[in-house]
């Protein structure tokens, strides 16, 4: 790739832009087939096209969505545990996570555990449960990574590496109180069960990984 410092963001910004018209465009279109109220469904857009009797555009898109699902599913699964590698190779998980396949070089019993405990979740949580978790735990991540671009531009070690962001510091705000905003909106459940997660994860940290971790020892 010819220079990624600016290719990289005009990609990644493009593919948004694109995504956010799609997404608008179909939003237009199915409030323009049946009322928005109808529309709070899990599947709207073969929900819509059923209404309208086209049965079997909606089969092809049901399909599309579950395969659309599964590739989501991967794609976080291998970050998942990319993540949980790194942590594992920092200390502040046991190391065994951290432990690389000498064959296939990637951390197979790392995968192999996150996979059996997600299963496990998969098949207990009801799936609505589980879909709001996952937006409460990525909506917490975007805060703080938006409040700690903040903190960031201040580190001079940062700056010269070229570290830049648009609309600074108008940008990190605003998407800090966006994500704040659609968490208010989750359920008092929700809240709840990442409270536990939250608490949890606490606990990992000062009776395990705050003794171990690799960074803090420098």
């Amino acid at each position: 790739m010819k220079n990624p410092q600016r290719t990289m963001p005009i990609g990644i910004i493009g593919s948004l832009l694109i995504c956010t018209v799609l997404y608008v465009a179909v939003s237009a279109v199915l409030t323009g087939m049946v009322p928005y109220t109808d529309l709070n469904v899990t599947d709207p857009v073969a929900y819509a096209l059923q209404v309208i009797n086209q049965d079997w555009v909606a089969g092809i898109v049901s399909l599309g969505a579950v395969v659309g699902m599964i590739t989501v599913i991967l794609v976080m699964s291998y970050g998942a545990t990319r993540l949980i590698f790194a942590m594992g190779r920092d200390g502040l998980l046991p190391k065994v996570l951290a432990e690389i396949n000498p064959k296939y070089k990637t951390p197979v019993k790392n995968t192999w555990i996150f996979a059996v405990i997600v299963a496990i979740i998969s098949g207990l949580v009801p799936l609505n449960k589980l879909a709001e978790l996952v937006n409460i735990g990525t909506l917490l991540a975007f805060m703080m990574v938006s409040i700690g671009i903040i903190f960031l531009r201040k580190n001079k070690s940062i700056q010269a590496r070229g570290f830049k962001v648009p609309f600074y510091p108008v940008l990190p705000i605003v998407s800090f109180l966006l994500c704040a905003f659609l968490i208010s909106r989750l359920s008092v459940h929700t809240w709840i069960l990442c409270g536990i997660w939250f608490v949890i994860g606490l606990i990992v940290y000062f009776a395990y990984g705050r003794n171990h971790s690799e960074l803090l020892k420098k």
